[in-house]
């Protein structure tokens, strides 16, 4: 069939409708977000995917009869695209998280720099952090994941009947925790590095109060600090690869909230 055959025999409108789930993923999506990737190329992208998913939907039993009834279907499925994303970018904000606990405790937290790609200001390891989360995202094909699950996503919501109800207020709050317990996971071997060079230096201050442990201190955590990083490494990487493999079971838990299936 070719490609614009689906738009004729589907309807324009149930197109737009795709092509907006579609543009809602990629506002907020890893990879596809960053602004350093043009505009036209985003809509582009989503139009050819809206194109494809168009001629691979049998039916849908939408009715429209007011512009107003339209509209109200356009924010839903634009909400659902959303949320999709959400989900996936939930990885780069926990890793975020981690970059700025890390930099508060070793000293680094006065400098910030600026992320051109987000146009926002982040501390130095959470910029390091977030290079390497995207280049195991890329690695892992984090990409295909986002893909495959908003093409899998009409399985679960068909258009125009999506349910924003309690169950979806619960995953999202969870997945917002979950956050938290990640960076803390990331952070919690150089925390403790650096807890344990703390009372190191009060030791030694007490027992040596010739040596100014305010010159002293502060190198010796940024060198406590940046070895434990160099150490943790491998764990950091086996922890991100773990997160980008439960984007797609995170997702479905998503779609299940907010499908009628």
């Amino acid at each position: 069939m070719n490609l614009m055959e689906g738009i004729l025999a589907n309807g324009i409108e149930i197109f737009l409708l795709i092509f907006v789930r579609m543009t809602g993923l990629f506002v907020i999506a890893p990879i596809f977000s960053r602004t350093n990737i043009p505009r036209n190329l985003k809509i582009g992208f989503s139009f050819m995917l809206a194109l494809i998913l168009v001629n691979t939907i049998s039916s849908q039993n939408i009715v429209i009869s007011n512009i107003y009834e339209f509209a109200v279907l356009v924010l839903r499925e634009f909400v659902v695209g959303i949320t999709l994303g959400y989900v996936s970018y939930t990885i780069f904000t926990a890793i975020y998280v981690a970059g700025e606990l890390i930099d508060m405790q070793i000293g680094f937290g006065v400098v910030n720099v600026i992320d051109p790609l987000s146009n926002i200001q982040v501390s130095i390891t959470s910029n390091f952090y977030f290079i390497l989360c995207m280049l195991i995202f890329l690695l892992c094909k984090g990409h295909h994941i986002l893909i495959r699950a908003l093409f899998s996503s009409y399985e679960y919501i068909p258009l125009g009947q999506a349910v924003f109800g309690t169950d979806l207020q619960s995953r999202v709050i969870e997945v917002f925790g979950g956050v938290f317990l990640v960076a803390f996971k990331i952070t919690a071997p150089i925390l403790a590095a650096i807890i344990i060079t703390d009372v190191a230096m009060g030791i030694i201050s007490k027992t040596i109060p010739q040596i100014n442990v305010f010159v002293v201190g502060m190198p010796l955590k940024i060198l406590m600090g940046l070895t434990v990083l160099v150490l943790t490494m491998p764990m950091f990487i086996y922890i991100v690869e773990s997160l980008i493999r439960l984007i797609d079971s995170e997702m479905l838990n998503f779609l299940k909230s907010m499908g009628t299936k």
